[in-house]
């Protein structure tokens, strides 16, 4: 039985989320930690807990409800559900005027500037 040379699922894909993913967990993790706390303190234990709260909210957000929001929405209710997109109007361009007139503005000089009005 041969196999194929690509696999069923992307895992490539997946592994790029998931990086961007811890990424920005980390960086959130970082900055709040470091805003609250400082660097004192337990500060690597913090941080580890504040990673994985984050971590954990934001894969669960983008890699299960997300799709799965978007496949429910597409297979339970169809095409016909969703409203169908705005079709884009064009604006016409200005036909080109000459420019109005305008007066042009007086300035006003302060006699003395050591007091002020």
């Amino acid at each position: 039985m041969a196999r194929s040379s690509s696999p069923p699922f992307a895992y490539h894909l997946l592994l790029r989320k998931v990086a961007y993913l811890a990424g920005s967990s980390l960086l959130l993790a970082v900055l709040l930690t470091g805003y609250l706390f400082g660097t004192q303190d337990h500060f690597f234990g913090r941080l580890f807990g504040a990673f994985f709260v984050f971590f954990w909210l934001l894969a669960v957000t983008f890699l299960g409800v997300v799709p799965f929001v978007n496949w429910a929405a597409a297979n339970w209710f169809g095409k016909q559900w969703a409203e169908p997109a705005p079709e884009r109007t064009r604006r016409a361009k200005p036909t080109a005027s000459p420019p109005a007139s305008r007066k042009p503005t007086r300035t006003a000089t302060r006699l003395n500037s050591t007091q002020h009005p």
